[in-house]
């Protein structure tokens, strides 16, 4: 399996009217460097990639808008998104924006799941001085899908008051599996595989138990590899950020918590069994 592959959470996106509190934000907390793009820039409002510590291909942007909403997407591959949007409408899904073409750079429509969670498609671009730019930073990439550095964002979760029509919309939208997290220490959280794929990329929280940790909850957020999550929640929280879960760990040693930025936009922290275990 390609670590490009329809059906795979490659990109997120972080919506805002302003990007410097953006920037200020999470650039001093995960180390994240910031370039404009200018292909993608459009009518006066920018469209700044994200990069993570040392990273040479982002992993996600900002997008500038000119509405209140600040939210933030995950963003899965497409072979074709006109198809897509209208597969997927019928699943249950609901168009925020349809399908766009972005000059030679990519097809993107955005979307919210049967649960109003944001998303979106977007496909790959064809165009040879992209192509030659990924061929330069294959390694890394293909290193990074699957051992992330601190910073990246390096899994995603979903929450859901309603497991079985979250689950079956996205096995269904995008073929992704569901499997019980045995080393959960018994928490109702199961990992997602995208099609074809040997390891999770993501995890479903199910809340339907209403539980202190997460009752109510209904969202799809991207999570950041953090070598102390502990000391980066605290970090966060006095940047303004709000702590709705921990920062706890697994009985395996896996850290984690769950927060919202200044702006409200949901985010997690993580770090793998090999860092936190023993904490």
């Amino acid at each position: 399996m390609s670590f490009m592959s329809p059906g795979q959470v490659v990109w997120f996106e972080i919506s805002t009217t302003d990007p410097e509190t953006v920037t200020g934000f999470y650039g001093p907390l995960l180390g994240w460097s910031f370039e404009v793009d200018p292909d993608s820039s459009v009518d006066g409002r920018t469209y700044t990639r994200i990069l993570a510590p040392g990273a040479p291909w982002p992993m996600g942007a900002i997008q500038q808008g000119d509405t209140d909403d600040e939210v933030v997407n995950l963003s899965i591959l497409s072979t074709d998104v006109h198809t897509d949007v209208d597969r997927l409408t019928a699943l249950g899904a609901t168009v925020v924006v349809p399908a766009t073409r972005v000059a030679d750079v990519t097809v993107f429509a955005r979307l919210t799941d049967p649960h109003g969670n944001l998303f979106s498609l977007f496909s790959r671009s064809t165009s040879q001085r992209f192509e030659e730019r990924i061929a330069g930073t294959q390694e890394y990439i293909q290193q990074a899908a699957f051992t992330p550095k601190p910073g990246s964002m390096g899994w995603f979760e979903i929450g859901t008051t309603d497991p079985k029509t979250t689950t079956d919309f996205y096995t269904a939208a995008f073929g992704w599996r569901f499997e019980k997290d045995e080393s959960a220490g018994g928490k109702p959280y199961f990992n997602i595989f995208s099609p074809g794929a040997q390891w999770p990329s993501g995890g479903l929280w199910d809340h339907s138990g209403n539980s202190t940790e997460g009752a109510g909850a209904d969202y799809v957020m991207p999570c950041f590899l953090a070598t102390d999550v502990a000391a980066t929640t605290e970090t966060a929280r006095q940047r303004g950020a709000r702590v709705e879960l921990g920062p706890d760990s697994n009985p395996d040693g896996t850290g984690y918590a769950r927060l919202t930025d200044p702006h409200g936009r949901r985010f997690g922290l993580f770090s793998p069994p090999t860092q936190s275990a023993g904490a």
